[in-house]
């Protein structure tokens, strides 16, 4: 086995040793610096296990345990899952660089050791939700993600922290138990856990026509109680409130990663379990394009009316999170691989939005309110920039991520079968209802230099923050042809 092969499960170990570290470990920033640290190292570790998976060009199952397949536990990587995890682990480092002021402000400190705990778990979660190759292992950590994102949007200990905690926590526990009674009723009917064994068996009873109306009940149910984690429209009341209150590394590891996860997994199910054949086959992908389209609009207009930054921002993440639903629900290959560029392209455009917020804020005594906000970018430029950077991508302005994103739904669509007006209608009265928010905010921050304006201080971790995001938003936009190529061969090899 070559060394190689270990790096995601080392990945995981380190996450998890250092939040049980961390909890023991006294000092706010040594809790801070090892938990950017552990980022960082897992970036590099993924990023160098990336690499060598691309060059083997297959994907490998690492069996957990001495138990073999199909009685243990498993992971399986491949160049997507190699993709994903480093995108997700060099944005929580991002994350907490960026946010690293707002977090030392926010936090008390004899509770910044415990909020590095949840920081940890929720990267552990993302791994592995992306790399496991067995159902209720994703369930373990679908739980784990969510006492942890709980934890990180209560831990700025206010009141509206507290009552967005409670919404989030009774959302995500639907979700969570949706998707258990679906994994109970798989396991009933296949007697199998493992995915490749749980393909093998679900293909046998389509093909027998058996338990037809028992798979279709657990596609549904699955996929209902991912869309709830993952804020699909109409499940997404939590959102705003939970991201729009949490402190600026929190809502940027939330509405970056968090939610990415759990739409990471359910495009596993579909392609690695049930296939797109099936999906097609109980009409599944019609209910999540319809619901994917209505959170474009619908998140748009309701951003619209915001006068929150932060909350609009929130609002934002629905409607983009539309778009992977959209792409999902085109119920093809290029669809699939459409939401998974949506996915890293959202991943490092929406940390660079709030952390640039979470700066131009500091210029207006920490008041997220739009009207506050003019003029700001004057006493933070690199934040005024990244703001720049992150809302042109929002729109789909040539040369940046979501313009990249953008294409790729169109092509997908066009060589589709179906759904080509619908799809390119409403891709482009979403980028219409995008620029109508995010263009006057850009011209609000830029606007003539407000006098009682704070002089922000020179933050040289939210400053490489910035510059590392916007130059992944713009590598997304210049260089989207190869990053599709390998999503696509990432996709074939799942």
């Amino acid at each position: 086995m070559p060394f190689a092969w270990n790096l995601p499960y080392l990945s995981v170990f380190l996450t998890m040793t250092a939040a049980i570290l961390l909890s023991v470990l006294p000092g706010a920033r040594r809790a801070w610096l090892l938990t950017a640290g552990v980022s960082a190292c897992v970036a590099v570790m993924s990023l160098c296990f990336l690499v060598f998976i691309v060059r083997s060009d297959a994907s490998y199952a690492f069996t957990m345990g001495k138990f073999p397949a199909p009685f243990g536990n498993e992971i399986r990587f491949g160049p997507l899952q190699g993709l994903f995890a480093s995108v997700f682990a060099a944005v929580m480092c991002l994350s907490l660089l960026g946010g690293r002021t707002e977090l030392f402000e926010d936090v008390d400190e004899k509770k910044m050791g415990l909020a590095c705990v949840m920081f940890n778990m929720v990267l552990a979660s993302l791994l592995i939700l992306t790399y496991t190759n067995d159902a209720f292992t994703a369930y373990v950590f679908i739980e784990i993600s969510t006492i942890a994102a709980c934890a990180l949007v209560m831990i700025r200990d206010s009141g509206p922290t507290l009552v967005a905690t409670i919404r989030y926590l009774f959302m995500s526990l639907l979700g969570s138990g949706l998707f258990l009674f679906s994994v109970i009723l798989l396991y009933a009917v296949t007697g199998h856990l493992l995915m490749p064994q749980l393909a093998e068996s679900v293909a046998a009873l389509m093909a027998g026509g058996q338990y037809t109306k028992v798979l279709a009940l657990v596609l549904a149910m699955m996929t209902a109680g991912l869309g709830v984690k993952s804020a699909m429209f109409p499940f997404h009341r939590w959102l705003p409130d939970a991201h729009g209150s949490a402190t600026t590394t929190s809502s940027a590891v939330l509405s970056g990663l968090v939610v990415k996860g759990y739409a990471v997994l359910l495009i596993t199910m579909f392609c690695r379990v049930f296939t797109l054949e099936t999906v097609r086959a109980f009409h599944i992908h019609d209910a999540v394009f319809a619901l994917g389209f209505c959170g474009m609009i619908l998140g748009s207009v309701m951003a619209l009316r915001e006068t929150h930054a932060k909350r609009m921002l929130a609002y934002s993440s629905v409607a983009q999170l539309g778009y992977v639903f959209m792409g999902i629900g085109l119920g093809t290959p290029a669809g699939i691989a459409a939401a998974c560029f949506q996915i890293l392209a959202h991943a490092f455009t929406k940390p660079l939005l709030f952390v640039s917020v979470g700066r131009l804020a500091s210029a207006a005594h920490h008041d997220k309110q739009l009207r506050a906000l003019r003029g700001s970018a004057w006493s933070c430029p690199l934040a005024g920039f990244g703001f720049g950077i992150g809302a042109l991508s929002m729109v789909g302005i040539p040369l940046f991520g979501g313009f990249a994103a953008k294409v790729n739904f169109s092509s997908s669509a066009i060589f589709g079968d179906e759904k080509v007006a619908l799809t390119l209608f409403v891709l482009a009265l979403s980028s219409v209802l995008n620029a109508l928010y995010y263009i006057p905010a850009l011209i609000n921050i830029w606007s003539d230099r407000n006098p009682g304006a704070k002089r922000v201080e020179a933050d040289p971790y939210a400053a490489a923050a910035i510059v590392v995001l916007a130059c992944g938003v713009l590598f997304l936009g210049v260089r989207f042809t190869p990053v599709m190529e390998l999503i696509v061969r990432g996709l074939e090899l799942m």
